[in-house]
């Protein structure tokens, strides 16, 4: 049995959307997710932010986590994150501000600097109907503050045509969602350091350079009233059964969806293990779903969590956040994800 210790686990949710699934079958089976994480023991449930999929219903992480919050009881639960160059920060501060003062202590404001999607629909949440201004991006460290300002109950002063007030996000707050930053580079990385954040780098991306980042993070470090010390998750894509066949079989699934957006192919849904397992590659899309699989977590209960144990060692952080990648077979519930909930069950502690 292995001597290392066992890290915190936590959940991350993209909401997928199966080839027998409506929107409302996918939200069903992502609560039911997020109620058995809460039983067994998971510490964090995160839903991410996608436009314009039709693998993901996770559009709105302000209304999921709202949801989430409700079916569960202990469970933090969060975003993965909001994109903050989609929004005014205003909005997202009110928001997380009322969810945290429905549920204190209980909700995490994730916060990242990427679209979430492609130029077309982009422009449509930014522009095309009267949205962001084009400087969202330039001004993301400066917004950051402005959200993490607004959510206290002391507010943020702003002047505005020679008017000084006071701008809150709600009322009277007594307590604030935790604010994290996520990101994929070594310059957010730093960015979180420096304003004394939690961070969490997105190694389930494969953009590489974690050690970089998460070294670049510790080392820009800032104690901030928020934080004292580095506080640290790495995100995993995982996939676990009985055995590393059958955990493979389960993944395939979301390794094509992942194909198809790293070659530029037409979107789909995601597929029933059965359909996934008919389909032929070629080979060099065939090395690309290898070199993916090889850096997932697939396998049998013992030798996945020993991957996972290893990733926490290597890495030294302090969770690590599964996104459960198990497909399902043809026949299941469409409100349920019962692969997803078999990985979750496995690795649990």
């Amino acid at each position: 049995m292995s001597t290392v210790c066992f890290p915190v686990l936590s959940v991350l949710d993209l909401v997928p959307v199966r080839d027998d699934q409506s929107t409302s079958d996918a939200i069903n089976a992502t609560l039911s997710l997020a109620k058995l994480a809460d039983r067994i023991g998971y510490r964090r449930y995160w839903v991410a932010e996608h436009h314009n999929m039709l693998a993901s219903a996770g559009t709105n992480p302000p209304v999921l986590v709202a949801m989430l919050a409700d079916a569960t009881e202990r469970i933090r639960v969060g975003s993965g994150a909001v994109l903050l160059p989609n929004h005014t920060p205003f909005v997202v501060a009110e928001q997380f501000a009322l969810l945290e003062a429905v549920h204190p202590c209980r909700i995490d404001l994730g916060i990242g600097r990427s679209s979430g999607t492609d130029p077309i629909n982009s422009d449509a949440l930014r522009h095309g109907v009267g949205g962001i201004e084009s400087h969202g991006v330039m001004s993301y460290p400066q917004h950051i503050d402005s959200v993490i300002a607004m959510m206290k109950t002391s507010g943020i002063e702003m002047t505005v045509a020679g008017r000084r007030q006071t701008l809150r996000a709600t009322a009277k707050a007594t307590t604030v969602p935790q604010v994290w930053l996520l990101g994929a580079s070594s310059q957010s990385a730093r960015l979180a350091g420096q304003k004394g954040m939690p961070y969490v780098f997105g190694h389930h991306l494969g953009v590489g350079s974690t050690a970089e980042a998460l070294h670049s993070y510790r080392s820009s470090f800032e104690p901030s009233p928020q934080l004292a010390e580095p506080q640290t998750i790495l995100p995993i894509h995982a996939s676990v059964a009985d055995t590393y066949d059958e955990a493979y079989r389960a993944a395939l699934p979301w390794l094509l969806v992942m194909l198809g957006l790293r070659t530029g192919q037409p979107q789909a849904a995601v597929k029933s293990i059965e359909q996934a397992e008919k389909i032929r590659l070629p080979p060099a899309h065939k090395q690309i779903v290898d070199a993916m699989a090889n850096q997932w977590v697939i396998g049998g209960p013992d030798d996945a969590r020993a991957q996972i144990e290893g990733l926490a060692a290597t890495y030294a952080v302090d969770e690590v956040m599964i996104h459960p990648v198990s497909g399902t077979y043809e026949g299941a519930d469409p409100r349920s994800s019962p692969g997803r909930e078999q990985t979750l069950r496995l690795l649990a502690v």
